[in-house]
């Protein structure tokens, strides 16, 4: 599988990364079976495995950790802080106080002396950023972690980090992942032209768009639908759009010889933004239906039609954008002059 540097860390990773997201209860409860398609990914040439410590509570990390017990040194282990891990407020954000306790937890859980690549899961619009790049700057220097970066932040956060490090002489992020399909392409607006601008390696992540591109004839039965059935109504207004494009794809990768998943994942390595592209497998046949999209490169021909199916920076549904929206929209009383 080939290989790009992940920004300016010079950390080298495969162009797929094994998002791991649904090991655990949240997915694939079968710890062993877990473990069996991790080390499936990595003999295909996956050396990057994306995990967080919110994802089924912490036992996510736990499988990682006991899945590459004498290959970690071959690997880049990156997971990600930040998203509510109890009900107390403390539990969660981007304080030195919490980060302090969550790399600790994540550790533990991972087995690991260190984690190469510690991502902030959303931004934290109660903290300073300054106060989060500092306590990841001593995390850096106390060896815990190698790197670390932000995920789902808008272009403007990503310049204000930037520029804050630069002012208050912290360490900086060096990567951003990013939600980044055929139906969600806001990133090439914004997003994906900033992190080049400041030399940010690019993860990306659902590039089958949480299963519409999954190739599934039935969507309304997945496990995602039934906790968020408003987006995979084919009945709502963003529901027919996506139906309408589903058909048109279908017809694409069918002429060119590939499956709808293989076509949008070839779609999300083709951005010269991204770095790397997150599969979230459940199952060893999803992943091994996943992996020879690594293989293809779509010619300009195919991604000019891809273009006319989905404008270039559209997001066919907003509401797959979920956990973004800034508190100014959030709360109408920051919209409003008080008396």
């Amino acid at each position: 599988m080939k290989r790009r540097t992940l920004g300016a860390t010079g950390m080298s990773v495969s162009e797929l990364s094994l998002g791991a997201m649904m090991f655990g209860s949240m997915g694939n409860r079968d710890h062993d079976d877990a473990a069996r398609i991790i080390h499936r990914a990595l003999d295909a040439g996956i050396n990057i495995i994306d995990t967080a410590d919110v994802y089924s509570h912490g036992e996510c990390e736990e499988i990682v950790g006991k899945a590459v017990k004498g290959r970690r040194d071959d690997l880049v282990i990156a997971t990600k802080f930040g998203l509510p891990m109890g009900e107390d407020p403390n539990l969660r954000g981007g304080s030195r106080r919490y980060i302090v306790r969550a790399v600790e937890d994540s550790l533990r859980r991972l087995d690991t002396d260190h984690i190469d690549l510690y991502q902030m899961h959303r931004p934290d619009h109660e903290t300073d950023v300054g106060e989060t790049l500092s306590a990841l700057t001593d995390l850096v220097r106390a060896g815990k972690i190698r790197a670390f970066g932000s995920s789902m932040f808008s272009a403007e956060l990503i310049t204000e980090a930037q520029w804050t490090a630069q002012r208050t002489g912290t360490y900086r992020f060096v990567a951003e992942q990013a939600m980044y399909s055929i139906f969600t392409r806001k990133p090439e607006a914004a997003v994906f032209p900033t992190a080049q601008r400041h030399g940010l390696g690019v993860l990306t992540f659902s590039p089958l768009n949480g299963g519409w591109l999954s190739g599934r004839a039935d969507l309304t039965t997945g496990h995602r639908a039934s906790s968020q059935p408003s987006r995979y109504d084919p009945a709502t207004p963003a529901g027919r759009l996506k139906a309408a494009g589903l058909a048109e794809l279908a017809v694409l990768a069918d002429e060119v010889s590939m499956t709808l998943p293989q076509l949008a994942i070839a779609f999300a390595r083709a951005h010269p933004a991204v770095t790397s592209v997150l599969i979230g497998p459940r199952t060893a046949g999803q992943l091994d239906g996943l992996l020879p999209g690594a293989d293809v490169d779509l010619t300009d021909d195919v991604l000019d039609r891809i273009d006319a199916i989905v404008p270039p920076g559209t997001d066919l549904n907003p509401e797959d954008n979920y956990g973004t929206t800034p508190p100014a929209l959030q709360y109408a009383r920051l919209r409003r002059r008080q008396a």
